[in-house]
This record gives structure tokens, C-alpha cells and sequence, in this order.
């Protein structure tokens, strides 16, 4: 399973805050390669367990594989926004740390056939779960014109969205959008060359960003999922999320801030009466970033970013 083998971004950060100890339970919600439970287990030494939770079985399989030699490694085979039922129906104690890595695993970015990638031609599916759910190109040959500028304008931050899903509609009345290079020529013919040539990176990546967390419904359960989590934590328990963009990061920044202060009472209220007390209490001063070190060695991780906090 070594194709599932990748460099976990931000480790180091990530145990410089989770602190693994000895005896300790973790929850990695995005288990993928296995990078960072490995370190989380290697750290905390004796007596630790881990409950790794992926949505691709093909994840599940390669981590289990790495992390054989673990006997408190324990793989589940779900959706992290459903990480609370999953942890009671395994058993699990109250958790000293819970860890979310939000970004799709270069693994399968890396895997053609997943259909995650503008660089490869290959069928539009995007499902990180392949065993259920509607793919990329259902939902590009069936949603209307104006949900397709929704999503690329909403989950993209696409300023093209509108012409770029006018452009799909008119390709798909011809030929149904079936490969990823498809997606990647209506976009070509959407954004202007001139703006194309002066683009930071790939013109189309801003779009199979939308289109991956449509298919995947990624955003819409984040902050309960991030609040079931911090319900598991013991008193003192941290969870840390990564994040690879600026939608993702926006609604755990302020998940996060709601979650110290989530007090409702009118500003000028002498007293607070809604009775709401702070559940955590927000660690690091803000994101933390990679190193220079890591961005040298990782180009992947240049725009990920930590945040942590701490159950009260």
C-alpha cells in the first residue's frame, strides 16, 4: 500500500499541540496515509490508543498496513462529520487530543482514476468515499446553471463562476462532461487568455477545488463535526484542524472563537444572563503556517494552515 504513503503536513506543529503522552486516546478524523497517527503514536510511547477514522477505503487499508505495529491503533471506516457516533459505536473513551487534516491526501491527488486532478485526464468522479455518493460529472451533467455558479463561485472564490458554468452547460449539451479535461477545457474557454497567462497556478484549480467539496459535502457539517469532537475531549483535551483554503480556514477561525465565547447577552449587558460558558480556549494566537523548512521540502503544504484549541 506504499502508494498511500505521504508526508503529513504540519507535524511537527501538530505535536507540538496535541502533546501525546503515554496512556493517552486520539482521534485522527482523517486518517489517510497514516502520517500523522504514526507520529501521534510513536510519541506518546506506551499505553496510547488512536482511533483513525477515513472515509476512503483505500485509506483505511494502507494506514491499517502501516500502522500494524500499534496494538492501540483502531481504523473506522466513516465520515468524520459523523465522528461522535462513531467513536461511542467503537467503544472509545474520552479523548485527550482529536486531530482534523482537511486536505485531500496526495495520494489521491496523485491517482488519476480519482479524478481530483486538472494534470491528468481521467473520469470526473471526486469522491473521497467511492462506495456511495454522486460523482463529479453527475452532478456538472445535472445541476442547473445557476447552481453550477453557486458552487464554483461559493466553494471556489471564483470570480469567473458565472461564465465558467455557462460555458459547461453549453460543452455538455454537445457531449456530456465526462473527464477531467473536459472540466479543464470549459474553464479554458470560460477565463479570458489573458487573464489565464497572468493566473498564479493553475486556472482551473479554483473550479475542481468547488467541485470536490460539492461532491463531497465538506463544508456544510464542519462546525458541528468540530463541536461533536470538542464535546469527546476530556477537560483539557486539544483538537487542532489543518486547512488548505480560505473557506475552510474562515469557518474553523470562527467555530473556534464562538466555542470561547459564546456568550449571546447584548454588548453593554453589566452581566451576562444567557447563561452560555466558554467550552475552549483558543491556543497558538491564530493559524499557525509551515516553516520555511517544510515549504522548501513540501510544496503541498504552502497553504496550509493549524489551528488549536483546548477544552476548558
Amino acid at each position: 500500500m506504499s502508494e498511500f504513503i505521504h508526508e503529513p503536513v504540519l507535524l511537527k506543529e501538530v505535536l507540538t499541540w496535541i502533546t501525546p503522552r503515554g496512556g493517552g486516546v486520539y482521534c485522527d478524523g482523517t486518517l489517510g496515509g497514516g502520517g500523522h497517527s504514526a507520529a501521534i503514536l510513536r510519541e506518546a510511547g506506551a499505553g496510547a490508543s488512536l482511533y483513525g477514522i477515513d472515509r476512503d477505503e483505500t485509506a483505511i487499508r494502507a494506514a491499517s498496513e502501516r500502522l500494524k505495529e500499534f496494538t492501540g491503533f483502531h481504523a473506522i471506516h466513516g465520515n468524520f462529520h459523523d465522528a461522535k457516533a462513531l467513536l461511542e459505536e467503537a467503544g472509545a473513551p474520552a479523548l485527550d487530543g482529536a486531530l482534523l487534516d482537511l486536505g485531500v491526501s496526495s495520494p489521491q491527488l496523485d491517482q488519476a482514476e480519482r479524478g481530483f486532478s486538472f494534470h491528468e485526464d481521467a473520469p470526473l468522479d471526486m469522491r473521497m468515499d467511492r462506495s456511495q455518493g454522486m460523482t463529479a460529472a453527475e452532478l456538472l451533467n445535472t445541476a442547473s446553471e445557476q447552481q453550477l455558479t453557486e458552487i464554483i463561485r461559493d466553494y471556489g472564490e471564483e470570480k469567473w463562476a458565472a461564465r465558467i458554468a455557462k460555458i459547461i452547460c453549453e460543452h455538455r449539451a454537445e457531449k456530456p462532461m465526462e473527464t477531467t479535461f473536459d472540466l479543464v477545457h470549459a474553464v479554458d474557454a470560460a477565463i479570458p487568455k489573458a487573464v489565464r497567462r497572468r493566473e498564479d497556478g493553475h486556472p482551473a484549480r479554483r473550479t475542481f477545488q468547488a467541485v470536490r467539496i460539492a461532491v463531497n459535502d465538506e463544508l456544510a457539517p464542519l462546525d458541528q463535526a468540530i463541536c461533536d469532537l470538542v464535546d469527546c475531549l476530556k477537560p483539557g483535551g486539544r483538537i487542532c484542524v489543518i486547512t488548505f483554503h480560505s473557506l475552510e480556514d474562515r469557518l474553523v477561525k470562527r467555530c473556534f472563537q464562538r466555542l470561547q465565547n459564546p456568550c449571546i447577552c447584548p454588548p453593554k449587558a453589566p452581566v451576562c444572563t444567557c447563561g452560555r460558558k466558554p467550552a475552549v480556549r483558543v491556543l497558538a494566537g491564530g493559524a499557525v503556517k509551515p516553516s520555511r523548512e517544510e515549504l522548501e521540502r513540501n510544496v503541498r503544504a504552502r497553504s496550509a494552515k493549524l489551528r488549536a484549541a483546548e477544552k476548558i
